[in-house]
């Protein structure tokens, strides 16, 4: 059967020599090729494990079962350090909460909504619900919560934010409903359209309840997870890569315990030069090998032969200290956290370096709280708007519909360990018009135009009261009024 080029027409024979000789030839002399691609005898046990598994098949559901067992069982039950480092991974990011911000072009009516917003998350404890959801989303992998209506809430918005764990998403009979086998349906476009919830946590006992369950529509839940590979449809434990090392950590800090206990349970050792056949071997045999109780200030006597040597603590003292070190800081590596907030120690740090370590932490933590605003934040807001339009009075009239508000949140900003350098730089941004007062006061999670409004009333009292602002001289005002003016 002839060869056909990309036209249809045959392919002469000279021809089809010729690329065939190109091939042979070049592959021939073409050596290329990845070193990390090649199976030796050295690297073979260390690839073992390697797969071509999916994003899904790779975190089936018995498999994201174990790892939040086991980060549970370290980062919430036995590991202060892991416990420690998710703690203030929630409070950098949470803080005290987002505060709403609205853009509309009447600031009276933000300000009014913005209070009866935080009125309502404050009655709600929508903070402290946001930085459980932050831990549980560090160890879990992933964290859900559902919006409903709370009829016993004193404000006249009932919406209610309800965290659960992922333990409750989940599909009963997986292996009949492949599609469905990670507790979601989804549309073609592999967006969400509900979710299976239990009814009861698989792991409180109920065997009766553990799979008694009911779909809920996706508009009700909010699943949040970091994203790792394109197609991933559940979150697994961010502390995965850390497990091992945590092991490392606690097993290291038990043998170096034993064997400093060791050391000292034993506090001197009897030996003898004695022969075996003399006075060695006419000590009891029952004698041999028993404990002899110690005085303190005693001067000891021994038999003729006999010495006493007190045992050294040997064990890894002055390694101890810095594995502790290396280990903590590869730990908190996959979290984006420096080793001086991982430890809470920054006794090697100074005030450049430690604030260098910083940047990578807290520009994951803006990072983090950009996803947070789009994907839960916005949302609660927009849930929250459609109930509180249907309750007269509740919202401000004549500032457009809803559908075109813009709004923004504030975070709490990071306290800076030097902040005479920090104003100083401040200065100089505003200054050079690098920056602007909004910026500034948005670093610190403050609203610009409320603080100058505050600056405002306080000036006015304070000169009310025949006082200066602080940082000025406390002239008298009738000097001042008086005082010649300075050429500029």
């Amino acid at each position: 059967m002839p060869v056909l080029d990309q036209f249809g027409s045959p392919i002469a024979p000279s021809r089809v020599a010729q690329r065939s000789d190109y091939v042979t030839r070049y592959s021939h002399n073409i050596r290329a090729r990845y070193d990390a691609a090649q199976t030796t005898d050295e690297n073979e046990r260390h690839w073992a494990n390697a797969d071509y598994l999916g994003p899904n098949t790779s975190a089936l559901p018995a498999t994201r079962r174990k790892l939040r067992s086991r980060a549970r069982y370290e980062a919430q039950e036995n590991n202060s350090y892991a416990k420690g480092m998710i703690l203030t991974l929630a409070n950098d990011l949470i803080g005290t909460g987002p505060r709403l911000q609205l853009l509309t072009k009447d600031r009276a009516a933000n300000q009014r909504v913005e209070r009866s917003f935080g009125r309502w998350a404050d009655e709600i404890g929508l903070a402290e619900k946001l930085r459980t959801m932050r831990v549980v989303k560090a160890v879990d992998g992933e964290s859900f919560c559902m919006l409903g209506s709370n009829d016993r809430l004193e404000h006249p918005v009932k919406l209610d934010v309800r965290p659960f764990e992922a333990d409750y998403v989940e599909t009963p009979c997986a292996n009949l409903f492949p599609a469905e086998r990670q507790g979601i349906r989804f549309d073609e476009f592999g967006n969400p359209t509900a979710y299976y919830i239990f009814r009861e946590h698989p792991g409180d006992g109920y065997p009766a309840m553990q799979q008694l369950g009911d779909w809920i529509d996706a508009k009700q839940i909010i699943h949040l997870f970091r994203c790792d590979r394109p197609g991933q449809q559940r979150g697994v434990t961010e502390i995965a890569t850390a497990l091992p090392l945590f092991a490392m950590l606690r097993r290291f800090t038990l043998a170096t315990l034993a064997a400093a206990e060791t050391a000292a349970d034993f506090a001197a050792v009897m030996r003898t030069s004695a022969n075996a056949t003399t006075e060695a071997e006419s000590l009891p045999k029952d004698g041999w090998f028993d404990a002899i109780p110690l005085e303190y200030r005693a001067m000891l006597t021994l038999p003729n032969g006999w010495d006493i040597t007190q045992l050294k603590a040997e064990h890894p003292t002055t390694t101890y200290q810095m594995f502790k070190k290396e280990i903590i800081n590869e730990i908190a590596r996959c979290l984006n956290m420096p080793f001086n907030i991982a430890a809470a120690n920054s006794a090697d740090y100074n005030y450049a370096s430690g604030w260098m370590d910083h940047q990578v932490y807290f520009r994951s933590v803006e990072v983090e709280n950009s996803q947070w605003e789009c994907r839960l934040l916005d949302r609660i807001l927009r849930a929250w708007l459609d109930e509180a339009i249907l309750i007269p009075g509740l919202l401000p009239m004549g500032v457009g519909p809803i559908g075109d508000w813009d709004w923004g949140w504030f975070w709490d900003g990071p306290t800076h360990v030097d902040p005479l350098k920090e104003a100083s730089a401040q200065a100089t941004r505003l200054a050079n018009f690098t920056t602007t007062l909004a910026d500034e006061f948005a670093r610190e999670g403050k609203d610009w135009a409320e603080q100058i409004d505050q600056i405002v009333r306080e000036r006015t009292i304070l000169r009310d009261n025949d006082l200066n602002f602080p940082g000025t001289q406390n002239v008298p005002p009738q000097q001042a009024d008086q005082a010649p003016a300075t050429a500029a």
